[in-house]
């Protein structure tokens, strides 16, 4: 099977509104060129895979399936946590975004890939699960929830390491996940994480017990997503 030909942008510490915007425009990008494409197939274009690693400031972001109680606080703490809150266009519900968190932003062709939309989550999260077994933490799936949890068969104990939350049109992808590597935690106190009261969040940094080297996930990420979806990177 040829290689996903994909343009990878390690983008550092953005606001989540600019990064949106910059995803919107990859992602019309690609439903334009398809729409093109459908119309003269004797001139075909390219339609570009793209990659996005970016580390948020404190944001918190709402699904469109999400409930605003969910969000525990007013916009006066918000300021004084210096947080911001948007209403999203992905799935799922509630999450933060924030500095210590790997988040990426995969802009995918999934028909060119061959995927539906529930085998690629499936594989965003086995990139994940593949990701920290590097460093001795057994990630798992929760079943009727997206995401990569540990202990999930475990109640009480169950607790998420990375949240994922998509948008698809025509195949295309946008949002993705987000890794907490050496995440503050404590923004999670202020809403219900992904709708869930019952269980709890956890980060690399805070299973290991020390600090982990950021730059060495984030590789070690790429080449898991690298390999699980076939990706040939252009930098």
């Amino acid at each position: 099977m040829m290689p996903n030909t994909t343009i990878f942008e390690n983008l550092g510490l953005k606001e989540y509104q600019e990064v949106w915007t910059y995803q919107e425009t990859l992602f019309n990008q690609a439903i334009d060129t398809k729409l093109y494409n459908r119309e003269h197939p004797q001139s075909l274009k390219d339609v570009n895979h793209y990659l996005l690693f970016v580390e948020h400031p404190h944001v918190y972001t709402l699904g469109k399936s999400g409930t605003p109680n969910n969000l525990l606080i007013n916009e006066q703490f918000l300021k004084q946590i210096n947080a911001t809150f948007y209403k999203s266009n992905r799935g799922g519900d509630i999450t933060y975004h924030g500095p210590g968190q790997i988040v990426g932003y995969p802009i995918f062709d999934l028909e060119t890939m061959g995927l539906q939309i529930k085998s690629y989550i499936e594989k965003l999260e086995e990139a994940i699960i593949q990701t920290i077994a590097e460093y001795g933490i057994t990630g798992t799936r929760l079943e009727g929830s997206t995401g990569v949890w540990l202990d999930a068969n475990l109640p009480g104990k169950t607790r998420k390491i990375c949240a994922i939350g998509v948008k698809a049109s025509r195949y295309v992808s946008m949002h993705g996940f987000a890794l907490n590597v050496n995440t503050d935690l404590s923004y999670f106190n202020h809403i219900n994480p992904c709708g869930f009261v019952d269980k709890g969040v956890t980060s690399l940094e805070k299973e290991i017990g020390k600090k982990v080297n950021m730059d060495e996930v984030q590789k070690i990420l790429l080449q898991k997503l690298s390999e699980i979806f076939n990706l040939a990177l252009k930098m």
